[in-house]
């Protein structure tokens, strides 16, 4: 039984439901969100005090005039400097309402708004003067600010009680670029970034399929952190995904900044040393993982990829092996196995065997051991515990300490724990 809860996922059947990532179930801050006024100065100041204009360096705003015909309205847009596209923000919003409306509405037609029948400002906005691909229409301030701070510029318009939101994003991000904790020799080489869109893009381009599901939802009441959830429907267990979606949408957080958070607020029990989800930066492994019924999270910022659940197998396969010749792939991991054993029991072994089994060794093997422990004045398990650290030391200055000179610290460290360690010497 133990065995099979290892090797087996058993989904939790006490919720038989799906939870939609509506805004209803999402986080909601405590304080209370403020509709849009109709009034061009109201809203103006009411964004004066929240975004602190008068000290904040990177919210620009823009105020101009639409005209239409013979009536003329008050516009200010406003966005924030080095996530959106100036050229885009010029070309494809200032430019036509500022210029276009005054050639196709000009004044010497003729033509007054008092004889047209039901003209509509907001429709004549969107339909006619905005060529814009991505363009919402919010009610309150509190969707507004979350637009503004994902890379929208958002318009508001004197008598009309909404605000129309643009999508300007200009993330600057670094290129797609090999994996640096889990390179192949054959393989794909390319690696999940910080950019949310990217990584889902990337899975996108593997799973051609319409069957793939990516759905979205924010995870902390300050920084509204973008999270994706991403399987295939006609194939992942509804009881997996209805529990993904329980424990993302009931995490009660100020802040979400990296996976790694994200993984220790979900995991069953923060207490267990094994690792109970897998994380990796390559797609290939990620869409992989997810046509075999697993799900995949994803957090806007972090470079690597949640994959649930997480099995005892999963660790000791790479992503290599789908690509070589069946016999060698399952040579490989047999080599893994024997290799995760030895990792695990050798210390132990080592010490039961020389303090309290020295007849299973050869008497040269032993006459060896007793002779480099004749001057350490420590026992045994001292001993291993004092190598275990050393090691653990190397590798934390392998990652800390600049690649500069961190080399020369790592040679000079491991050659000196090969002459002090007499258990280095006998293996």
């Amino acid at each position: 039984m133990n065995l099979k809860k290892i090797f087996e996922y058993q989904p939790n059947m006490d919720r038989k439901f799906l939870l939609s990532l509506s805004p209803n179930n999402l986080p909601q801050n405590d304080e209370p969100s403020q509709t849009i006024f109709d009034s061009f100065q109201k809203n103006y100041e009411y964004l004066k005090v929240k975004y602190n204009l008068l000290i904040n360096s990177d919210i620009n705003t823009r105020e101009f005039e639409i005209s239409v015909a013979d009536k003329t309205w008050k516009a200010l847009l406003i966005f924030i400097d080095g996530i959106t596209d100036s050229e885009s923000i010029n070309n494809n919003i200032l430019k036509p309402l500022m210029l276009k409306n005054s050639i196709q509405m000009h004044p010497s037609k003729n033509i007054k708004l008092n004889h047209v029948q039901k003209f509509n400002l907001q429709e004549f906005l969107l339909n006619k003067l905005i060529p814009q691909n991505v363009i919402q229409i919010s009610k309150d301030f509190k969707d507004c600010f979350e637009k503004i701070n994902s890379g929208f510029a958002v318009l508001f318009v004197d008598t009309l009680n909404i605000a129309i939101c643009l999508e300007a994003k200009n993330f600057q991000t670094r290129n797609v670029s090999t994996p640096q904790t889990e390179s192949v020799v054959r393989g794909p080489q390319a690696s999940f970034i910080e950019n949310l869109r990217t990584n889902t893009a990337q899975i996108r381009k593997i799973i051609n399929n319409e069957n793939l599901i990516i759905e979205n939802t924010k995870i902390g009441k300050l920084t509204q952190t973008n999270v994706s959830i991403c399987y295939m429907k006609n194939v992942t267990n509804d009881s997996l995904v209805s529990e993904v979606k329980f424990r993302l949408n009931n995490i009660k957080i100020d802040s979400l900044t990296s996976s790694g958070e994200l993984e220790n607020l979900i995991k069953d029990n923060l207490y267990n040393l094994y690792p109970e989800l897998i994380a990796t930066e390559r797609p290939d492994k990620t869409s992989n993982l997810i046509l075999s019924g697993r799900i995949a999270i994803l957090v806007d910022g972090s470079p690597f990829a949640l994959i649930v659940p997480a099995l005892l197998l999963d660790f000791l396969v790479s992503t290599e092996d789908i690509n070589l010749n069946n016999i060698f792939a399952n040579l490989l991991k047999i080599i893994r196995a024997f290799a995760f054993f030895i990792a695990i029991l050798l210390p132990a072994i080592y010490i039961s065997v020389t303090t309290f089994h020295d007849e299973f060794l050869p008497t040269e093997l032993l006459l060896a051991i007793v002779s480099a422990r004749e001057k350490i004045p420590f026992p045994i398990i001292i001993e291993i515990i004092l190598m275990e650290l050393s090691f653990e030391l190397i590798r934390e200055a392998g990652i800390r300490v600049p690649s500069a000179f961190g080399q020369t610290i790592r040679n000079c460290w491991s050659t000196n724990s090969r002459r002090s360690c007499c258990y280095s010497k006998c293996c």
